[in-house]
């Protein structure tokens, strides 16, 4: 296949992805699913390219800047709040998951060596990070779930790839050590965290002397690669390390960043993430031709489909049978946990147990195989499947699932915090203290009473707002709405300015830029 064929195929993906997304909302799909589907359709298709991916290039492409995106955003505080949670699944579910499904396995495939089996059971034991965050976007979730799922995926990932590469190694060699698998792991680990750490403050170090938006953007996506591709070079996690340089940048980002650089980082970024996520999804569907291929067509696939089966089943089991018991036993068994800590309601566990989408690290993991490794197209076969059911049958199932189990439990889960309302009308009242410092004179008068009396109204508007919220939604609705028109009217006026040659294309774009900042603020509250 010639380059100029290959792009013109990415160029038919991001059609793809662009008709697959529409479809996807018009039809209220989980945009993952649609994504996988529209690649087999692709892949079903006679003429269509035979796309293989190249594991590796997978790995290093796609996962540094989608890792880096969520740890970024990822809230610290809660992330070291709930660390025993976190660890308890990224570690404790993916081993049990690796144990369930390499006997489950063996079981169904006696042929079959161990250590090819716990191999497959590594490669289908972490759910994934992209499948994760694609799948929870707009949940009805509360915060602390959400939190728990996404850092969860943030680190498993890394035991995962540790458990496959001792799995494949004691396959190849017919060795295995308890010892050296547990300094393997903590060198992966600690040596993958540190030096992400190492990597923030060298980034932050940077950035700081840089000063421009643009060049800060393009170093963002640099310091993605540059954190993971160094701690592999080095043996140490890249994964571990591109999450420890996200969320430390993360933490520092508000006093790091201008609001234009911010500004600008978050809107590249959003749509860098969107185009990774979904040409990821619409891959893995067109994956499907090349495993039914190297399994000799579908009638083989038909013969192996009830061993198949059976070890998807386990991989969904495995969470379940691990996640309800680590929720409670520690509770009971600890009087001082239960305090601080209450049991939750049964939906909690059901929800996050229903939560483990699996996606392209397994994938990847799955494609790097030796050629001559025991069962290599069972495995393949088997991930896909596992991605194909996690994604289609669960990721689809469990917006309708969250939204039937609501009133039974996840909203007493929702931390006592301020709400949004409540933190902006105290910081009406900062803003009021700090223009009222600057505004009076020595004699009681003030040198900017306009400004006073806009500040004082936010003021007792916030506070209202925050007191009658459910009174004054639609009274607040009609207003942003009466702003959206306002917009809207200054925007033709600026077009037909434009268009008639009354003002230059830098006013243009200096107005346009204020209308779209006013406009997206107050999209954010109809």
């Amino acid at each position: 296949m010639t380059p100029v064929a290959r792009f013109e195929i990415i160029l038919l993906l991001l059609a793809m992805i662009v008709v697959l997304e529409v479809l996807a909302r018009k039809l209220q799909l989980p945009r993952a699913a649609a994504l996988i589907v529209g690649g087999i359709g692709l892949a079903m298709i006679p003429e269509s390219p035979n796309i293989e991916l190249d594991p590796e290039l997978v790995l290093i492409l796609f996962l540094p800047p989608l890792l880096m995106s969520s740890a970024w955003f990822t809230a610290w505080r809660d992330f070291r709040a709930d660390i025993r949670i976190i660890m308890q699944l990224a570690v404790g579910a993916v081993a049990f998951t690796t144990l369930v499904v390499g006997v489950v396995t063996h079981l169904v495939q006696p042929a079959l060596p161990w250590g090819a089996c716990f191999a497959l059971g590594a490669i289908v034991s972490p759910p994934d990070a992209v499948a994760a965050k694609a799948v929870l976007q707009k949940l009805p979730l509360p915060q602390r779930i959400i939190a728990l799922l996404e850092g969860e995926s943030l680190v498993n990932d890394a035991s995962g790839l540790v458990l496959f590469r001792l799995a494949v190694g004691a396959t190849l060699t017919g060795a295995f050590s308890t010892t050296y698998a547990v300094f393997q792991f903590s060198w992966l680990a600690l040596g993958g965290v540190v030096f992400g750490v190492a990597a923030a403050y060298a980034s932050i170090f940077v950035i700081k002397r840089i000063a421009d938006a643009d060049l800060t953007v393009v170093w963002g996506f640099l310091t993605a690669w540059i954190s993971y591709i160094a701690a592999e070079k080095l043996g140490v996690s890249g994964v571990l390390s591109t999450v420890a340089c996200g969320m430390v940048m993360g933490w520092h980002q508000h006093e790091l960043l201008s609001a234009l650089t911010r500004t600008r980082s978050t809107a590249v970024w959003g749509v860098a993430v969107f185009l990774l996520e979904s040409l990821i999804f619409i891959l893995i569907g067109l994956s499907l031709r090349g495993i039914l291929t190297r399994l000799g067509g579908l009638e083989s696939v038909l013969r192996l489909l009830p061993a198949m089966m059976a070890i998807v089943a386990a991989v969904i089991v495995a969470r379940f049978v691990w996640i309800f018991p680590t929720t409670y036993i520690p509770r009971a068994l600890f009087s001082a946990l239960r305090a601080r800590d209450p049991y939750p309601p049964l939906s909690v566990p059901f929800i996050m147990s229903w939560a483990g989408i699996r996606g392209v690290v397994s994938l990847a993991a799955a494609l790097s195989l030796p050629e001559a490794f025991p069962g290599r197209d069972l495995i393949l076969a088997v991930t896909f499947a596992v991605i194909l059911v996690t994604v289609l049958l669960q990721g689809a199932t469990l917006a309708p699932l969250v939204r039937l189990l609501s009133g039974v439990g996840l909203k007493s889960l929702t931390a006592s915090k301020l709400s949004e309302a409540e933190a902006r009308a105290r910081i009406a009242a900062a803003q009021l203290a700090a223009v009222e410092k600057e505004s009076l004179n020595s004699d009681g008068s003030h040198r900017h009473p306009r400004l006073m009396e806009q500040y004082s109204y936010r003021v007792r508007a916030s506070v209202r707002f925050s007191e009658e919220t459910e009174a004054l939604t639609s009274h607040r609705a009609d207003h942003f709405a009466a702003v959206l028109a306002a917009v809207s009217a200054g925007r033709k006026e600026l077009l037909r300015m434009h268009r008639e040659d009354l003002i230059h294309d830098s006013v243009l774009h200096a107005i346009e830029q204020e209308l779209d900042l006013e406009e997206i603020t107050v999209k954010r509250f109809v």
